[in-house]
């Protein structure tokens, strides 16, 4: 006799949980994945504590300190106005959380997701509509767009922080930069949001016609049930390779932002500022680590986005396993 004829069978909950578990331990399994695990959670951490953990505030400057090389009191050395560069890097990281999860959350998770879902399950011209603007919007140049946009609208931004730069909590935010943290991760959520899309909905395409859609759908589910109970949950591996890989894109994206001048602002570090602020074959030749450290953080940061992205796909397609 079975347990399930007992009646003593396991509650929905537990059986779902199962898959779930199941892909965690494949996941740990892999010694890649936990690498790039831990990589990713350390230079994500050292951002989120940069208030507390970093030795020095970004904008400390010491003159009687300048272009220090790596020593016990500043282990990555210092700039050309005396500021510690590894409080620096701890700054910078602090800005690529903040505007990589703002953006992937508003723009690849709610906008991606939701209008793929819309667009894979409705059909009609509800696609068509959907489909058309984010083929226009993949056909703009980009970067062009971003420039254009922060350039005209940061004085806008500008002007409506300023009227909360009175208050307790807002206030401290405006300070450390609230306002050019709003327009990059703006401008990227604008255009990062078609690719993500593109990918639910042609997996939704395949979805809807399944058995279990179809026989939902005779039982009388409404069409919000059958999306978010029986479409999203098999669609889910799909969005997390696509969000791991979307967060390394837009870290970059960040990067080249501010690189090129139209990103985070001064005072507050990024590291396409530090990196603008270290090259040039001068800097190169007498002081490295102005240009390196912050290039390796980076770069070493993209990478295991990359390959973590590789290894999720591989766990979640049954083909691979």
């Amino acid at each position: 006799m079975t347990v399930r004829a007992l009646g003593l069978e396991e509650p929905l909950e537990a059986e779902e949980l199962r898959p779930r578990i199941g892909v965690w331990r494949r996941l740990l399994r892999r010694k890649l994945a936990v690498v790039c695990i831990v990589v990713i959670l350390a230079i994500y951490l050292a951002g989120l504590l940069a208030p507390w953990a970093a030795p020095y505030g970004f904008s400390e400057v010491d003159f009687d300190n300048i272009f220090a090389g790596p020593s016990l009191e500043h282990p990555f050395g210092t700039d050309r106005l005396g500021r510690d560069m590894l409080s620096r890097v701890m700054w910078a990281a602090q800005t690529t959380v903040i505007v990589s999860l703002a953006a992937i959350f508003t723009g690849g998770l709610f906008v991606g997701v939701t209008l793929g879902m819309l667009a894979g399950y409705a059909g009609g011209r509800t696609d068509n509509v959907i489909m058309r603007v984010a083929d226009t919007f993949f056909a703009l140049p980009d970067i062009l767009l971003l420039l254009i946009i922060t350039s005209t609208v940061r004085p806008r931004v500008n002007d409506l922080f300023d009227k909360f730069e009175g208050w307790p909590v807002v206030g401290d935010w405006v300070q450390q930069g609230a306002p050019d943290y709003f327009l990059v991760f703006g401008a990227l959520s604008l255009f990062g949001w078609v690719g993500i899309a593109r990918v639910i909905r042609s997996q939704v395409l395949a979805l809807r016609e399944s058995d279990y859609v179809l026989a939902a759908r005779a039982a009388g589910a409404s069409r919000r049930r059958i999306i978010f109970r029986h479409l999203l949950p098999n669609v889910s591996p799909i969005i997390i390779v696509a969000l791991t890989l979307s967060l390394g894109s837009i870290a970059g994206a960040e990067v080249v932002l501010t690189w090129i001048g139209i990103g985070i602002q001064p005072p507050h570090p990024s590291f396409g500022a530090m990196i603008f602020d270290g090259s040039g074959l001068t800097n190169l030749r007498a002081h490295p680590n102005l240009l390196l450290i912050p290039a390796a953080v980076i770069a070493v940061l993209l990478y295991a986005f990359n390959l973590l992205g590789d290894v999720l796909n591989d766990i979640f397609s049954p083909r691979r396993r």
